[in-house]
């Protein structure tokens, strides 16, 4: 039999708003499986892809298999997915997993749902490369903030009292809309905030660059003198601003919610649900597609009128962005984030260091694993030899294979898997 467990060596994708050199998770782990590998001090290094995404298709570092890439062997042997996840997914690996490492705020963005996807890409191609959902899923590994989902009504009202600016962008008959609207009468709260929202987002460039320059300025002052700018939101609204000066994705922060997350911690951002990441690194997982719906906070080609239409308008606390991990029932070492989308889930396994052998045990699905700390010998019927695994390496594991981990470690280990549970 040809190996069904081996390791893989993943791409790198160095896009602007990276950490830089070796502040990058993605460039530790990297640099820590592969002693040889070079970092650029000076090159950002946002992603890793560990997958088969024909954009990043991993490496298969294991001489005995013909195929060079993840993608290829997967072709050439389907029944490697589990039979249930062949069959659902047209003999696809149906998630991406990744690693982040964010230095600066990522787009304001959302992703459409599988009947926007399918329109948005038989209409623009170019713009939207695939007819697939997008959910996605963020387990953080360093202190991680990320805006994410409508705010509370009473909190975006508030700021539109506090920020002359912001209510001169959206108007003040739809400011006043929102105020009077009540809590008794959802849908009617959904509308203005949609209003509101969309009064925002497309307003005249000129307009709203001169707004943000005044509320720069003003909270600056305030700030050089000491005052308190958490009424207006002021660090964060400097920092945005020194990165994306003049964007009006500055203006979003008083209608979406500041998420932050612990290690270990997780958000899940189904379709259409506003968000943008903003600093920290974690491992993420979703649909394998590429849609992503954007308007402000980046470089790249804005669809203001979809995002304005496809969002999902209903106001939340930042608390309720909060994904909870089940811890499982047969092995207190596995922790399961399991989203509630087909398409993927993950696990974190903490092996305390009172453990010296630990089975990673098979599941119906293909996996991929990523250790982020500690060292381990691992051994498997369906793999050809011993694999060494350290912090940063990435193996593939077929549906229905086991491993044994022999751990070196004195601390134990910190590992996440992600698979398909259907």
């Amino acid at each position: 039999f040809p190996p069904a467990v081996f390791p893989l060596s993943c791409a790198v994708q160095s896009y602007s708003w990276g950490k830089l050199g070796l502040q990058s998770e993605v460039a530790k782990l990297l640099v820590s499986s592969d002693p040889l590998v070079r970092i650029q001090p000076d090159q950002p290094y946002a992603e890793l892809w560990m997958g088969a995404h024909p954009r990043g298709d991993a490496v298969i570092r294991d001489n005995r298999i013909p195929q060079k890439t993840l993608g290829q062997w997967i072709a050439n042997n389907p029944a490697c997915l589990g039979a249930k996840v062949k069959d659902a997914f047209q003999g696809r690996l149906p998630f991406l997993f990744k690693v982040l490492s964010v230095n600066t705020a990522l787009s304001i963005q959302a992703h459409p749902n599988k009947e926007l996807a399918a329109k948005l890409h038989a209409q623009f191609p170019e713009h939207y490369p695939d007819a697939n959902h997008k959910p996605e899923m963020a387990v953080a590994l360093t202190p991680f903030e990320g805006l994410c989902g409508f705010r509370p009504v009473e909190e975006i009202v508030s700021f539109l009292q506090t920020v002359p600016e912001l209510r001169a962008l959206i108007g003040e008959v739809a400011a006043e809309q929102l105020e009077r609207s009540g809590s008794d009468d959802p849908r009617g709260v959904s509308a203005a905030l949609r209003v509101c929202f969309t009064r925002l987002m497309k307003s005249e460039k000129k307009f709203f660059v001169d707004q943000l320059n005044m509320l720069v300025k003003r909270i600056s002052q305030e700030a050089a003198e000491g005052k308190d700018t958490s009424g207006s939101n002021g660090d964060l609204l400097l920092r945005l601003h020194s990165q994306y000066p003049g964007d009006i994705g500055c203006f979003t922060i008083y209608f979406l919610n500041l998420v932050r997350l612990e290690p270990g911690e997780a958000m899940f951002l189904g379709a259409n649900e506003p968000h943008a990441y903003l600093h920290g690194d974690c491992v993420e997982c979703m649909a394998c597609s590429d849609n992503t719906v954007r308007a402000g906070l980046t470089p790249k080609f804005i669809d203001v009128l979809t995002l304005c239409e496809m969002l999902n308008y209903t106001p939340a606390p930042s608390s309720s962005k909060i994904f909870p991990a089940t811890q499982s029932q047969l092995d207190p070492s596995v922790y399961l984030y399991d989203p509630p989308v087909p398409d993927f889930a993950i696990m974190r396994i903490e092996i305390p260091p009172a453990i010296k052998l630990y089975l990673v045990s098979a599941v119906d699905s293909a996996s991929i694993l990523l250790v982020i700390q500690g060292t381990a010998v691992g051994t498997s019927t369906a793999a050809a030899s011993e694999m060494t695994l350290r912090r940063g390496s990435v193996l593939f594991i077929s549906a229905n294979e086991s491993i044994s981990l022999h751990l070196s470690s004195p601390d134990g280990m910190l590992l996440f898997r992600a698979c398909c549970l259907l």
